[in-house]
Formats: structure tokens, C-alpha cells, sequence
């Protein structure tokens, strides 16, 4: 299926409900993803989130009412879901630079967010596609044993953290609590559970032999499943790679991301703060 067409029919379910309760699940559903593979994909796409686009929007058509119409600002503040003509004053003057009141009794031009259109993101992308095309491969299930860090895809706050995590890691010696190591030249990084909200854990580990019950706090068993994988090798920073896959390869390719945790696998021995030896997988049908 076309992700942007899919996306696209998620813009209009958005717009013709700017005025109602918008809910992340039933927008998602509206483009037949899971509400944390449409939030990925959306902000990894157009460089924003869903929330920041609905917020965008919302205050860009209140401005126009602001300007065309008689209409007091607390009624457009309520029709545009803000509890207060505090909170929509609050949130227009930090939008825009000018409070709702102001922008009324002056001629200021604003820079408003016009509904996006992806198939023109989708015509971009194809100019970028043969950066980094990835092996398709097929493995078995892998134990790990890792340490269970949280994070969010909002204000893309995991691009930060997660480098942070894996240094946390490494410094206070987590890796030689792992009972069992298979393979310790392999750092395991794992996104898993997600949530509707944004919020997903992050289980930096190891290959193990077993998987044991006797594990000190803060560490959890992890098995990734078998089956088809997109491997990219890193060329660069691990965050851009993670941008390119979501935002440019999987959209154009005729591959659906299928259920299941993303992985990245570090080769420690061979790589240094100047250069990381690191491949992504991503689960794909």
C-alpha cells in the first residue's frame, strides 16, 4: 500500500475534525497504522509531529477566523479545543509572536500552517532513495539480556537519550551484570514497546545462552523474533540512518513494516567515537 496516500487520508480525517477531540489512535487508524508507527513515520516524513501539526493548524484557522469574522476570541479559543482564552492566547502569541487580541486591531502577516500535502514529500524522498539500500535477510530468534531504559518519540527526545543511555551503560560497567554473555564483542540496542502516546523502552544488551530469573533491578529478558528483517548498515550518525529508513526507504518501498521490535546491533571492538560499527534491523513482510 502507498504510505503516503495513507498518510494523506490521515491529513483529511485531521482536517475536517479540527474543531472536535482529536484522537492519535483513531488518526493513525484512519491511515491503517498503529498510533506509534504513524507518529514515526509522520514526523520522520515531514521533520514535525502529529501534535505539533494539529496544533499548527488549528491556531493558522483561528487566525483567520481572528481576522474574518466577529467572532469573540474565547469562542474560537473553545471551538478550536482550548479550555481557556488564557491557554489559546498563551499558545497563539507563542505561534505567532502576537497575541489573538492584537492580531485582530492590526495589519501583521503571519506565517500559517496550509494543510500538507505528503505525495509532494513523497516526490522528494525518490531523489534520496539510493543512499543506504539495505540487505534483506531472515534470522532466528535472539536471547538477550539488557537493561530497560524509557524514552519518547516526542519533540524527538529518543534521538538525544539514546546515546546517552548507551554511554550510561558503558560506564557504570551494566554489560558485565549480564549473566550468560553469547557474544560480548555485540552491543544489542532494542526499541520495544510501544505505546500509543509516543513512549516506547529502549533494552541495551547482550546475546545470551539462557535466559535466567535471578537478574538485579532495572534488567529484563528480551527475545527477538525470527523472521524477515531490513538490515542498514550505519554509514554516519545512527540518528540519521534511523531518519532516512522511516521517513525516505520504507515509505517507497514494497515492503509493510510488519509487528515487532526494531534492533541495532554495535560491533564494540570495532568501533570508536569516530566511526561506529553499527547495523539496524527492521522487522518487514
Amino acid at each position: 500500500m502507498d504510505y503516503f496516500k495513507r498518510i494523506q487520508g490521515a491529513i483529511q480525517f485531521i482536517e475536517d475534525r479540527l474543531q472536535e477531540e482529536l484522537d492519535i489512535t483513531a488518526i493513525a487508524s484512519a491511515a491503517c497504522f498503529s498510533a506509534f508507527h504513524f507518529q514515526r513515520l509522520f514526523q520522520a516524513i515531514s521533520g514535525f509531529s502529529v501534535h505539533q501539526y494539529i496544533r499548527r493548524r488549528r491556531l493558522s484557522e483561528a487566525a483567520v477566523l481572528l481576522k474574518e469574522t466577529g467572532r469573540t476570541v474565547l469562542d474560537i479559543a473553545v471551538a478550536f479545543q482550548y479550555g481557556s482564552q488564557e491557554a489559546f492566547t498563551r499558545a497563539f502569541e507563542s505561534q505567532f509572536g502576537i497575541t489573538p487580541a492584537k492580531y485582530r486591531k492590526e495589519s501583521v502577516p503571519l506565517r500559517l500552517q496550509d494543510k500538507v500535502n505528503f505525495l509532494d514529500y513523497q516526490q522528494h524522498a525518490e531523489g534520496e532513495l539510493n543512499m543506504n539500500r539495505p540487505e534483506i535477510i531472515d534470522l532466528d530468534a535472539i536471547r538477550i539480556i539488557g537493561y530497560e531504559y524509557r524514552t519518547t518519540l516526542q519533540e524527538e527526545q529518543y534521538f538525544e537519550e539514546i546515546p546517552r543511555f548507551y554511554g550510561e551503560f558503558g560506564s557504570n560497567g551494566l554489560f558485565l551484570k549480564i549473566p550468560g554473555r553469547a557474544a560480548p564483542e555485540l552491543a544489542y540496542g532494542i526499541a520495544c514497546e510501544f505505546r500509543d502516546d509516543g513512549r516506547f523502552s529502549f533494552v541495551i544488551g547482550e546475546e545470551v545462552h539462557e535466559f535466567t530469573d535471578n537478574l538485579e533491578p532495572g534488567f529484563v529478558c528480551y527475545e527477538i523474533p525470527k523472521g524477515k528483517y531490513a538490515a542498514f548498515r550505519v554509514d554516519g550518525s545512527a540518528q540519521n540512518t534511523r531518519k532516512y529508513i522511516y521517513g525516505t526507504w520504507l515509505p517507497n518501498s514494497n515492503y509493510e513494516r510488519r509487528e515487532g521490535p526494531d534492533f541495532e546491533v554495535t560491533d564494540v571492538l570495532k568501533s570508536s567515537p569516530e566511526a561506529i560499527s553499527m547495523v539496524i534491523y527492521i522487522p518487514i513482510e
